[in-house]
């Protein structure tokens, strides 16, 4: 098996300003997500892996290629692909067309990381890599389970107020479908699928999931002191979260 662990992030941010180079808990963001990659080669040394850095920011593309201790291959974005409009599937695919064309190798799986969701272990990495080895599914992505259910506890405005989003007779959430929200932390993907062009639903999809650790979507100041406080809580207390940070001071 041959992997491309991806890590992509642009220069800048409209809501959190810097937010893929700022500090979080005394240690630059993207170094979370490049600590767990690291812990998961470690455990899999038998696994031929490659990570490559996409990004415009030079400072970005320096805090992650720079560490002195994993090799990480730095990529800088074209212009056609830094918009805010541009969809991260597309940054993705180039990496995999530039890292196979710089390596001459053919990857098995390309799995990309994001790097503002830091709460995660590596046993999700392992399952999502083993979810897409044994179901060899268009794309693997992780969830966790919705807090709201549009079948029974979420509504939407129509012209006579408000109503539920998907009309049922459902007097309990449990009899309700079961619903998942997709955490944006880690996609799997077929490397054939990848250069389809396609967009991740237009494939055969499956999922794994996350612990619920109240991932946020990080588009206000708010947010980020939010999940630094859930992240302070697992680090001191889950060993599988705390090994993450911990392992950061052995790549600097």
């Amino acid at each position: 098996m041959r992997i491309l662990f991806t890590i992509c992030g642009r220069a800048g941010s409209k809501g959190i300003k810097n937010k893929n180079i700022r500090d979080f808990l005394g240690r630059k963001l993207p170094l979370y997500t490049l600590s767990a990659i690291d812990l998961y080669m470690k455990r899999h040394p038998s696994i031929d892996c490659d990570i490559v850095a996409n990004s415009d920011s030079k400072e970005l593309l320096n805090i992650l290629c720079n560490n002195g201790k994993c090799k990480v291959y730095a990529i800088e974005r074209t212009a056609d692909l830094s918009g805010d409009r541009v969809a991260k599937i597309d940054v993705i695919r180039d990496c995999l067309a530039r890292m196979e064309e710089r390596t001459h190798k053919n990857y098995t799986m390309v799995v990309d990381l994001d790097i503002t969701s830091p709460l995660r272990i590596v046993q999700d990495i392992e399952n999502l890599i083993k979810k897409q080895a044994e179901t060899n599914c268009d794309v693997v992505f992780s969830v966790v389970e919705a807090r709201r259910n549009p079948y029974f506890n979420m509504i939407k405005k129509t012209e006579r107020g408000y109503a539920k989003v998907i009309q049922s007779d459902f007097v309990a959430r449990q009899q309700a479908p079961e619903i998942f929200d997709m955490n944006a932390s880690m996609y799997a993907y077929k490397p054939d699928f990848l250069r389809t062009g396609k967009g991740i639903f237009d494939g055969y999809c499956e999922v794994i999931r996350m612990y619920d650790t109240g991932i946020l979507d990080l588009d206000r100041e708010d947010d980020f002191e939010l999940m630094e406080v859930v992240a302070a809580y697992l680090f001191s207390d889950k060993a599988e979260f705390a090994e993450i940070k911990s392992n950061i001071t052995n790549l600097y």
